[in-house]
């Protein structure tokens, strides 16, 4: 018998009766994606066709609306996609963003204990996906559903590039009450899942008194606890661990434990009610980000010619090699606003203690001083897309607006 690929086939193995999708074949071996969602390899003589689903197959009843509580507190629950929105798709074998917010309420019954939910979803991508523009959309979303009444904001979002929206909705919002980004790192079609956790988690700190932009995934790697990370300190630092976000230069703001779902917030938290709701969603996007490496071809900062902003992934201190600082002098007398950042995952910019420093400050590159890299590239581009004048934007870019900083003003060291 000759399979093709997605072939449905039926496997009869050590005594088990099995169903899946036929991926690949080679030497006398299939390759077969059970309904399960995981890959086995079998003699390709055990494998038998499956009958397709008949066409005149019984409609699917009707899907009832989503029961829920008056008293309880109104949440909304804004999806993006990701793999907490995801399953297996058996045709490829890939994981793929399917589900609705509503699918998510609907298949964690635990949610509907803790509150009621509006749901809607302004867009479905896996996180790679993700650019200014969402953002903006993201962020205009999230200020509507607080304006119409919720109590807190959950947004399921893709992990990859979780902590770029998070840090970019922390600059454009205004928050009077918790907006919690939540994601997964195993589908829920996987046994070793953590969205069911991590919603349940996230929607115990949308009621809680936090009044900030946060990121709620595994504190470990067992189910005792999530950490909410502050959405302009965080940083994903393993590809596939449930733990896998981790607060960089402090501790998270809070943690939620599991599965009683106590919030116990830390003393710099940002509280429910110490903001009015105001959104500033201009954004600059034409800026850029490099890391340098030692031996790097100064060539590479031409590509960034005409970029509003850049921002440098600096050495050390921060610093490039010599032979960069002329091509970084040019790219800041057309115009371009150039911030340097550090690789290290703790401690500030200063270029002042060594003499390619003072030649990076002379050639108009601003200290970014304590920012993550990547956060320091989304607030660049807020802060260009809300001021004109440059004394404006360096002021701003050294000013610590949303705990991006560790200080609350620049200083001299």
């Amino acid at each position: 018998m000759t399979f093709s690929n997605s072939d449905p086939v039926n496997v009869a193995f050590a005594g088990l009766e099995l169903h899946g999708m036929y991926i690949s074949g080679a030497n006398g071996n299939a390759v077969v994606k059970l309904s399960s969602g995981y890959n086995i390899c079998v003699p390709e003589s055990v494998c038998t066709p499956a009958p397709e689903r008949s066409a005149a197959a019984p409609a699917k009843a009707a899907v009832e609306p989503l029961k829920q509580d008056a008293k309880l507190p109104l949440l909304a629950i804004v999806s993006t996609g990701g793999t907490i929105a995801s399953t297996v798709d058996y045709r490829t074998g890939a994981v793929s963003s399917k589900f609705t917010a509503e699918d998510i309420v609907r298949s964690i019954p635990e949610l509907a204990d803790i509150a009621r939910y509006h749901t809607l979803q302004p867009f479905n991508v896996l996180s790679e996906n993700m650019n200014p523009a969402m953002w903006q959309e993201l962020a205009r979303a999230v200020h509507d559903e607080i304006a119409a009444g919720a109590k807190g904001v959950i947004v399921t979002h893709g992990t990859d590039t979780m902590l770029y929206s998070a840090a970019a909705l922390s600059f454009m919002l205004e928050t009077p009450v918790p907006v919690i980004f939540v994601g997964a790192q195993r589908s829920a079609d996987r046994p070793s899942s953590d969205n069911a956790m991590n919603a349940i988690c996230s929607v115990k700190a949308g009621i809680s008194d936090l009044g900030e932009v946060v990121v709620c995934m595994h504190a470990t790697s067992d189910d005792v606890a999530c950490a909410l990370h502050r959405g302009t300190r965080v940083r994903k630092n393993h590809t596939s661990r449930r733990d896998a976000f981790q607060s960089v230069g402090r501790g998270p703001v809070g943690v939620v434990s599991y599965p009683d779902g106590n919030v116990n917030l830390n003393g710099d938290a940002v509280l429910r009610g110490t903001h009015e709701l105001r959104l500033f969603d201009r954004l600059e996007p034409n800026c850029g980000l490099l890391q340098y490496y030692p031996g790097m071809n100064p060539n590479l900062f031409d590509a960034f010619s005409g970029c509003r902003g850049l921002v440098i992934s600096g050495t050390g201190l921060g610093h490039v090699g010599t032979d960069c600082i002329e091509k970084i002098a040019a790219l800041s007398a057309s115009g371009t606003f150039v911030v340097m950042t550090s690789q290290c995952q703790a401690g500030e910019v200063c270029d002042r203690v060594y003499e390619t420093g003072r030649d990076l400050l002379a050639a108009g590159v601003v200290e970014g001083g304590s920012m993550l890299p990547e956060v320091a590239l989304v607030k660049l581009m807020w802060v260009l897309g809300n001021t004109s004048r440059p004394e404006d934007a360096v002021r701003m870019m050294q000013t610590n607006l949303k705990g991006e900083l560790d200080y609350d003003l620049w200083r001299e060291m």
